[in-house]
């Protein structure tokens, strides 16, 4: 199998596009396609975070090795969303002067290609994620006695598209931030690293 039929194959067990696929790394979508089509070939960086967004080694993705059927593919950001909502709630770690702090969130939201999630700008979170944007995530599963853990990276995130759908999917933040207050409503986009469910 080439590379270009494994990128093909894994896109499409993560129901992504070749269009999404191109906007998470920042390349067009001709290039994508020129990848899967193996008429061109992604660069190291590329390598890297394709690596990660499907959780297979690039050696994988560069040898000629089959695709193994039984091998399970990274949950994509909608299945975080919904096994952390199972949960109720999950716990953020953030890093402070080099000491790490934990705190319970209950707030997280997907639009199929990202997770996000929001928090005051009066908070010490919030100066905490813009002091160092690296996160972790953890959140654990009283039925199925699985925990998910999420690596990444908290990217401030101004669409006022995801913030009426974070509002609507919660109303307690719509109540909470009307008027004046919704200045202080910050939501973070979390670009990720790295995923697994255990």
């Amino acid at each position: 199998m080439t590379t270009g039929e494994k990128l093909t194959l894994l896109r499409k067990e993560k129901n992504i596009t070749q269009e999404q696929l191109a906007e998470i790394l920042n390349v067009s979508r001709q290039s994508v396609s020129r990848w899967e089509q193996d008429a061109a070939f992604p660069e190291t960086d590329k390598l890297i975070l394709l690596s990660r967004l499907f959780a297979c080694s690039i050696d994988f993705l560069l040898s000629n090795n089959r695709y193994e059927e039984d091998s399970q593919p990274s949950p994509s950001v909608t299945d975080c969303c919904r096994f952390i909502r199972e949960c109720g709630y999950f716990f953020l770690a953030t890093s402070v002067d080099d000491q790490p702090r934990l705190r319970p969130f209950g707030m997280i939201h997907s639009n199929d290609r990202a997770l996000f999630m929001a928090t005051d700008k009066r908070k010490n979170v919030y100066s905490e994620l813009i002091s160092n944007p690296q996160i972790a995530i953890g959140a654990y599963n009283l039925h199925t006695e699985k925990w998910i853990r999420i690596s990444a990276k908290a990217i401030p995130e101004n669409s006022i598209h995801i913030k009426e759908d974070m509002m609507n999917t919660y109303p307690s933040l719509k109540q909470k931030y009307q008027n004046e207050a919704e200045l202080f409503l910050a939501i973070f986009k979390l670009q990720i690293n790295d995923i697994s469910i255990t």
